[in-house]
């Protein structure tokens, strides 16, 4: 065991300094066949529950503490369990299969392999939202490729970025900072307690009880996921339906008894600090119980021809919009006299509203990224320029590992572009995105991956980049849906992801793993993932009848898709109709103007925060998140957030107020076992009801969802 102890070379930043050992044991055994069968395994199954889960209603997301524990616990049996040594028969040849006890090292890298089976869903939708609602069949291997190079490309664009924003002791990352908090907590041996019961009987005790309660809205009953007390009064009245529907109206009176309600398109509302939700809910209620209603009752946009909430478009006849009118059959491209003899696309007032919460939360986050983190993180960036040829004790520790040769990732960037390429080009160009387009995209995550590195790595912020993306390729290559959609893969998908690998490779530093045995982690759990989650989606759409053809589906099914009907949407209004049309010169080209207003909310804010010190409640104001919450509606609906709040008010202030030194024991292990939980019945769900419901079993027709 090496140990280095405090000296001119630690840390400048204090969080790393209280939070990443010193220590490093360079003889710990890394990829051992443990980590394989874990991670290969795990990834497999994690690609099934991603992919399967994320066409229903309420997608099950399954955090990644959860990798963690299954990793743990499976780690700490295979160790208990297998033999020293195998012996090839035959031979006197001995297979090392237990090196001893699951170690810090091994816990990591097998969950970075399973893990790696959890993030590649937005290439599923894009394929299901050609197959269901454009009701073209991509080629198999387009689709696969496709799977393949947004998946691994990312590998290449990060190993250029490696030295200035990873290396660097002042970049350093503080998202994986709990990471390795977490990792430590597995692998440290815990102080005595005389607590009744142990942290793990606790653990068990909680998923029991979890296990019961998800049952009966998760199997049973799916229906009360969303139960509306003022539809339960005035079950025929329309106002009352748009009231109090929480999927469909405002969400008065709703409310969800399924866990996935409040944490399917918000994350946990465990994890954020109480002002940060206090913020998501006022945003929630200045969109919802504002903005839209306002809008709806003055008829903006002919906001009452069409429903308050929802994610499909119309005509201005109020109908759905008939894609045919103005898509060109055999090429798949707009029709410009169709369009006009035809009809402008409208949406919901509530879509509309959101696609401009959308751009003032872009706006708003470059704004207040330059006003509250431009001084500190200029002065980190300077700091890492002076220090080039210095490091930490981190860094230093890790020069005993051999590094990822450059070649690596430039032959593995070369190769993923021309298959690109290849696969946009090919296939009788059903991609619609010519060379020059993936070239584009490519520059782009190029160009914006430095600032946005610097700026994660320092200030751990990052402004949402979907927009930008469409609204580039929409407005140079209009009416091609698909061609907008596979840009934004390319671009702003590999941006997020190739920003992800920067900081696992941050994580890999501060828990000394070796960076070779790191990366081919994670290109062979993607290569999995990719595979997987191909078969997966083709079989699904082989076996689920009608799959996210909500009109065709029996009611209560919950395989309504509603993220893939989203890549649809934004594939007609982006990509077919085109924000020329949309935006700057259509009906909606006063949503513009949320532009502006997102680039000046944050400066009276800034002002105040500056003018008044001594109330600390102003800098709690954070104005991208009130943007937030809007953008994301729909998918996300009223009963949604309406549930996220209550969850997070009980926690994260009452019980955190009146038990404190309680929940820093106990709030994690709830946290983690609840989630375990959730994924564990999503999964149950799935297998045991894959044929439509029984009616016995959704209760819907006396309730408005």
């Amino acid at each position: 065991m090496e140990e280095t102890s405090m000296h001119q070379d630690q840390s400048p930043i204090e969080q790393v300094r209280l939070t990443v050992p010193t220590t490093d044991d360079p003889t710990l055994p890394t990829l051992t066949l443990r980590v394989w069968i874990i991670g290969i395994t795990g990834c497999i199954i994690m690609s099934l529950v991603s992919v399967m889960t994320g066409f229903r209603q309420n997608p099950v997301g399954v955090p990644n503490f959860v990798v963690t524990i299954l990793c743990y616990s499976l780690g700490k049996f295979m160790a208990s369990v297998l033999p020293s040594n195998l012996r090839v028969r035959g031979t006197r040849i001995k297979i090392s299969i237990n090196p001893g006890p699951f170690n810090i090292k091994e816990h990591l890298l097998s969950t970075v392999i399973f893990s790696s089976g959890l993030g590649t869903m937005p290439a599923a939708n894009l394929y299901a939202a050609t197959r269901a609602y454009f009701r073209i069949s991509i080629h198999p291997m387009a689709f696969f490729f496709l799977l393949l190079t947004t998946n691994s490309i990312i590998y290449g664009f990060a190993g250029f970025f490696i030295k200035p924003f990873v290396n660097r002791s002042e970049m350093w990352w503080p998202e994986v900072l709990p990471d390795v908090t977490m990792f430590r907590a597995f692998h440290e041996k815990d102080e005595k307690s005389n607590a009744k019961l142990s942290r793990s009987q606790f653990f068990f005790m909680v998923f029991v009880i979890s296990f019961s309660y998800y049952i009966i809205p998760g199997y049973f009953f799916p229906s009360i996921s969303a139960v509306s007390v003022v539809c339960l009064i005035w079950k025929r009245s329309i106002i009352a339906q748009q009231l109090g529907s929480g999927l469909n109206g405002f969400g008065i009176g709703s409310f969800g008894l399924d866990w996935s309600t409040s944490t399917s398109y918000t994350r946990n509302p465990i994890y954020y600090p109480f002002f940060v939700i206090v913020n998501t809910m006022v945003g929630f209620i200045i969109f919802m119980y504002i903005v839209v209603p306002f809008a709806y009752w003055t008829n903006s946009f002919k906001a009452k021809s069409f429903p308050i909430i929802s994610p499909e478009v119309y005509d201005v006849y109020g109908g759905r919009y008939n894609l045919s009118r103005v898509l060109d059959g055999s090429s798949f491209q707009f029709k410009q006299d169709g369009y006009e003899s035809y009809s402008e696309l409208y949406l919901s007032i509530a879509r509309a509203c959101s696609i401009g919460f959308g751009f003032a939360a872009l706006a708003s986050s470059l704004t207040n990224i330059v006003l509250s983190h431009g001084r500190s993180f200029w002065n980190q960036l300077s700091q890492s320029t002076e220090r080039r040829g210095c490091s930490d004790i981190h860094m230093q520790m890790m020069n005993k590992y051999r590094s990822i040769p450059m070649w690596w990732f430039i032959r593995l960037t070369i190769s993923m572009i021309g298959l690109a390429v290849f696969t946009c080009e090919g296939f009788g160009n059903e991609l619609q995105l010519p060379y020059w387009g993936v070239l584009l995209a490519c520059l782009l995550v190029l160009t914006l991956v430095p600032p946005l590195a610097a700026l994660r790595a320092t200030a751990c912020q990052q402004p949402p980049l979907s927009l930008f993306a469409h609204i580039i390729i929409g407005y140079f290559y209009p009416g091609r849906p698909l061609a907008n959609m596979v840009f934004n893969l390319y671009s702003t998908w590999c941006i997020e992801y190739t920003l992800g690998t920067l900081a696992s490779f941050k994580l890999g530093i501060y828990m000394k793993i070796p960076p070779r045995e790191l990366f081919f982690a994670q290109v062979i759990g993607t290569f999995l993932a990719t595979t997987s989650d191909f078969v997966v989606t083709w079989w699904l759409f082989s076996t689920v009848k009608d799959l996210c053809r909500t009109e065709l589906l029996p009611r209560g099914s919950p395989w309504t898709c509603p993220s893939t009907r989203m890549i649809y949407n934004e594939m007609v209004v982006w990509g077919l109709i085109g924000p020329r049309q949309m935006f700057f010169k259509g009906v909606y080209s006063k949503l513009v103007y949320f532009f502006l207003i997102g680039n000046i909310a944050p400066i009276p804010v800034w002002i105040l925060a500056r003018r008044f010190p001594e109330k600390k409640w102003i800098k709690l104001i954070l104005v991208p998140v009130l943007f937030m919450p809007g953008a994301k509606m729909p998918p996300a609906r009223a009963v949604n957030y309406i549930c996220w709040f209550v969850l997070g008010f009980i926690f994260n202030y009452i019980i955190f107020r009146r038990w404190e030194r309680v929940v820093g024991k106990v709030q994690l292990t709830l946290l983690r076992r609840h989630g375990h939980r959730h994924c564990c019945n999503g999964i149950i769900d799935d297998v045991g009801s894959s044929d439509a419901r029984h009616q016995w079993r959704q209760l819907v027709g006396f309730i408005c969802l």
